[in-house]
């Protein structure tokens, strides 16, 4: 069985490679893909829970793990206090519990869906990086939980919240800030936390087309989602979804390598990449997936899209890759499997709840955690096959995460480790 992606993550050109911890968003290659074996096939309250730890206040980002250390963020309701948690992988005992900004007019959330600590942290030997959009970013030692570094001075009007996740590559931090007011990537030295490159959005918004209020209040020009990175002949290459256009950048110098256009806004999804296609997921408005092909230079909205799907796309949780086929679910449930090369519909069918969170690929199965706690298990292949339903107190909001045989999922108000018996 062959999953897809080809990136870099910290100069390292990883094809799919299977690892035994789960250092960033979406995983050691960011595409969903755990090199895991003997992870549960069932669960619940009572069942294959190793642990399970209350985790305070409001954050949905996606838990990091390395080195027996589990991380993540968490943030107050009212958006006053920002912090940074470490738990001990074995136990859930929680060993920092740092308190890393504060803000004394946080932008209010307008919606009940977002919060403020929704941005994924990365983590490598000896350091994890933390953000909060413009309320800070930080770079904390894994050993002693002392602040190396901090910035507060990235501006972003995120009018629904911060919610674009840390990307680790070679040197540099990469940052995506697509708010009301400005929408940039920005690279920081992982060593100094200094500004490398920054990089404006180059799209241009038009308000008068049908939007008004919208455009008024800044949905229309807002992101969410976090760039993938992937080599193209050798050279690699930044997907980045942002409001009105998906682009391509050079992640040493943030140049803009090409750009294609689309009507939506918030896109939410991380691009994925397979078979020569950035596969990328437009966000709110008329929701599509678009089939691109890599190589292209400037604006390729005409030259370079080979397909487009829209019925029942995904808007808020990542798709992921298995041999020739990609699977998304909607944030209404629907699951929809199509091919990768063409993107023809090979089967859709509803499983019941609401998503946000991404499912995964582990052990040749396809996880799929919803907001009303259950976790619906499927087998991948060319006709709906579902294998188990597990259900939890607490539905999730965040991505699950893995490690060796253990399955991380962040409800909405714990941790879990999730393990079978005995293993």
């Amino acid at each position: 069985m062959k999953i897809s992606g080809v990136v870099l993550l910290g100069g390292v050109l990883l094809a799919g490679a299977a690892r035994a911890d789960w250092p960033e968003f979406r995983g050691p290659a960011g595409d969903g893909q755990a090199g895991a074996a003997g992870l549960p096939l069932t669960w619940s309250e009572q069942e294959n829970v190793k642990w399970k730890t209350e985790i305070p206040f409001r954050g949905w980002s996606t838990p990091v793990v390395l080195g027996g250390q589990v991380w993540l963020t968490t943030a107050t309701l009212d958006g006053h206090d920002y912090y940074a948690m470490c738990l001990d992988a074995a136990t859930g005992k929680v060993l920092c519990n740092e308190k890393l900004f504060h803000s004394d007019n946080p932008e209010p959330l307008g919606n009940a869906v977002n919060g403020y600590g929704s941005c994924s942290p990365a983590i490598e030997a000896g350091r994890v990086y933390v953000h909060f959009g413009c309320y800070g970013t930080a770079c904390l030692d894994t050993g002693t939980f002392k602040v190396l570094w901090q910035r507060t001075d990235l501006p972003c009007r995120h009018y629904r919240g911060p919610s674009s996740s840390v990307v680790l590559f070679e040197n540099t931090v990469i940052l995506t800030l697509d708010g009301a007011d400005l929408q940039y990537l920005v690279a920081l030295d992982k060593q100094t936390g200094k500004t490398l490159w920054k990089t404006n959005r180059s799209v241009k918004f038009n308000d008068a087309e049908g939007f008004q209020k919208f455009a008024k209040d800044g949905d229309l020009r807002k992101a969410h989602s976090t760039p993938f990175i992937t080599n193209v002949k050798g050279e690699p290459q930044m997907i980045s979804a942002g409001a009105k256009a998906a682009y391509a950048y050079d992640p040493r110098t943030g140049r803009e390598l090409w750009q294609v256009r689309y009507s939506c806004w918030s896109a939410a999804a991380r691009p994925l990449v397979s078979q020569g296609l950035a596969l990328i997921l437009t966000g709110a408005g008329k929701t599509e997936l678009w089939g691109v092909r890599l190589g292209g230079q400037g604006d390729v909205t005409d030259t370079h899209v080979a397909w487009k799907y829209e019925k029942s796309a995904a808007k808020t949780a990542s798709p992921v890759i298995v041999d020739d086929l990609l699977y998304m679910v909607n944030d209404d449930s629907t699951v929809t499997c199509l091919e990768v090369a063409t993107g023809q519909l090979v089967w859709r069918e509803r499983i019941g709840g609401n998503f946000a969170g991404s499912p995964i690929v582990a052990d040749g199965r396809i996880y799929l955690p919803n907001q009303q706690g259950k976790t619906t298990v499927l087998k991948p292949g060319r006709t709906f096959a579902p294998i188990a339903t597990n259900t939890l107190d607490i539905g999730c909001m965040a991505s699950p995460a893995v490690d060796g045989k253990s399955l991380y999922l962040r409800t909405k108000t714990h941790l879990y480790r999730i393990e079978a018996a005995g293993k």
